[in-house]
């Protein structure tokens, strides 16, 4: 069953186009050179790879998973031919300057034309997002040496890319990786590839880690500089970042056939992601793998957070469009199943056996189960569209718009990464209800939808990470300043929806919703007690996507109202789901707010408070 990819593109053109008016960015200098019709290009582009190149060796990627034979790791055939194909189409360069072989795309256009490779196989397309991450960071935080030899290989889809930040015994706290770095003979801050050292360590959860595709790997790792005495300095500002090629290269990017000391330890057999092989990597063990530092000494994780904010947006994509796949599939699936009968009005529940069946869609708890994937799922598109069309003001618009899309997109990435990734994995637990037992079964793929997004909420900083990220940063940085720029965004938005009669409610909802949020924001620092403030961060952060969740969808009602007079009935339908969508969420998912804020409001402390034995 293929997805239906009109109903994505259809979404995808209303967002695009009615709802963020992506054609203005045409005004921007650095976007001139493209409109509507070189925008419908690049998404014509990606739903050929996706139908063609993608969803067709989903399940089998997922079924072979990679081996390795104590030689050599092997992959699936279709693995290297998707990830070629993605390179020829010029995507990984598609948002860099023309000088580089980019397009200069918006990155909104970008994301969008993404999703649908995301749709059809979201670990085959682990390699093109995690390698573009890569050259991106190289691209902002290297040396011109540094961009030429490893970004640029990267953006032509000669090299791959890897992101190495954890380790066995330190997983997701970074202060206590051990992995060392020490400078490579007395020259070594003359290499004309930046300062060199000599590497030593192991790296775990390091996807793309190992595979013969293209000429090289380029490996981004964090690693700490020994002082005078031998000892790691403590804490993350002793982490420096380094690139660790798989196989040496030379000024101009090219390999020169010598392999780095990395050396491959093992294969993480996962719940989920089969098709992207994971793996345990150990550094140095032949005297020291060779790396180049990028940026300062100690600067090591303010540089990766360029690409680990990258990589949680684009996680935040790919946990929706596994939600948005899963709501395609059960819909169709439930338009054709026929099951049970109508019953009769009346107040006796009567049924007419000699009717004929009747689709599962027409039952109101499978609506129910549609309509919330649906709301979820198109929920999730806006706001990474949203968030893709910040980064795109912060490169073209004026430098007061630019510093407020910054902020805008610092404390709505947490949300970004976390919200698809809990609620469109509830969709796709919803896809499985469904279709019931044929659900739970491997003859339909919503049960692998199921398995990959659980992943989401690990990987790129774990679900607890983003709620203290929000809560303990992002809402107190530069005093608030984040947190009341969208609080006026909001606040615009419910003014602007007061003035369509349906949308009244909801927008009045939304306002005492908001201000519920901004009095558990005042009260969960009122105690002075960060670790009691803290404690409540993932409740508070879950009522905090939901608030965001419920501007959006009003935003994306305001505009659906004002498209239905001039719509077609065809079209007119269109909207009308989207406007089912707002709906369900204020009926069903806004309420929940309260409720997650109330222990955040009453300072509740059982998780401090319970002891091991409590357990």
């Amino acid at each position: 069953m293929q997805l239906d990819y009109a109903s994505i593109r259809q979404t995808l053109d209303f967002l695009l186009y009615d709802w963020l008016d992506v054609e203005a960015l045409s005004r921007h200098a650095r976007y001139a050179g493209h409109d509507r019709q070189t925008y419908g290009a690049v998404l014509d582009l990606c739903e050929r790879l996706a139908a063609d190149k993608f969803e067709p060796f989903n399940r089998l990627v997922d079924q072979q998973e990679p081996h390795f034979d104590g030689q050599q790791l092997h992959l699936p055939d279709c693995t290297p031919a998707a990830c070629a194909a993605y390179a020829e189409s010029g995507m990984l360069a598609a948002s860099h300057d023309y000088e580089v072989g980019g397009m200069q795309l918006p990155c909104v256009v970008e994301m969008a034309a993404n999703s649908m490779v995301s749709a059809a196989s979201i670990a085959l397309k682990a390699y093109s997002m995690l390698t573009a991450a890569n050259a991106g960071l190289l691209m902002a935080h290297g040396t011109p040496a540094q961009q030429k030899a490893f970004a640029l290989p990267q953006l032509q889809g000669r090299f791959f890319g890897t992101m190495n930040l954890s380790e066995p015994q330190a997983g997701s706290s970074l202060s206590d990786i051990t992995t060392r770095a020490v400078p490579d003979g007395d020259d070594f801050a003359n290499d004309p590839l930046g300062p060199r050292y000599r590497l030593a360590g192991r790296k775990m959860w390091i996807s793309g880690g190992e595979h013969a595709m293209g000429e090289n790997i380029v490996h981004l790792v964090l690693a700490k500089v020994p002082d005078d005495s031998g000892q790691l300095p403590a804490g993350v500002g002793g982490i420096s970042l380094f690139i660790v090629p798989k196989v040496l290269v030379d000024t101009e990017g090219r390999v020169t056939g010598e392999r780095n000391d990395i050396a491959l330890a093992g294969l993480n057999h996962k719940l989920g992601y089969r098709g992207t092989v994971n793996t345990l990597l150990h550094y140095g063990e032949q005297g020291g793998a060779i790396g180049y530092r990028v940026g300062a000494l100690g600067a090591g994780l303010q540089c990766m957070f360029h690409m680990m904010n990258e990589a949680r947006i684009q996680v935040g994509l790919g946990a929706t469009m596994l939600g948005y796949a899963g709501y395609l599939q059960s819909r169709d699936y439930a338009r054709q199943r026929p099951q049970g009968r109508p019953v009769a009005a009346g107040q006796k529940v009567v049924k007419n056996a000699q009717q004929p069946q009747v689709p599962i869609a027409e039952h109101a708890d499978v609506k129910r189960m549609l309509l919330a994937q649906k709301s979820y799922a198109e929920g999730a598109l806006a706001l990474q569209l949203y968030c893709a069309r910040l980064v795109d003001t912060q490169r073209a618009g004026a430098p007061q718009q630019a510093d407020a899309a910054q902020l805008l997109l610092q404390v709505l990435t947490p949300i970004a990464k976390s919200w698809p990734s809990q609620w469109c994995q509830e969709g796709n637990s919803l896809a499985i209800q469904v279709l019931g037992g044929y659900g739970y079964t491997r003859d339909y793929a919503v049960e692998q939808h199921w398995r990959d997004n659980r992943l989401n909420m690990i990987h790129e900083g774990t679900h607890g990470i983003q709620a203290l990220d929000l809560l303990g940063r992002k809402m107190r940085m530069d005093g608030g300043a984040a947190w009341a720029l969208l609080h006026a965004e909001i606040a615009q938005t419910v003014a602007a929806a007061r003035m369509v009669p349906a949308c009244t409610p909801w927008a009045d909802s939304l306002a005492t919703a908001t201000q519920a949020l901004q009095a558990a924001t005042d009260a969960a620092w009122s105690s002075g007690n960060a670790q009691l403030a803290l404690a409540n961060a993932t409740a508070y952060m879950t009522a905090f996507g939901h608030v965001t969740l419920a501007w959006l969808w009003l935003d994306v009602a305001v505009k659906a109202h004002a498209g239905m007079a001039a719509a077609d009935a065809s079209q007119q339908a269109f909207l009308q789901g989207k406007l089912n969508c707002a709906r369900y969420f204020y009926a069903y998912e806004l309420p929940l707010v309260q409720a997650w804020l109330a222990p955040v409001m009453a300072g509740e402390g059982l998780f401090l408070e319970v002891e091991g034995r409590g357990f």
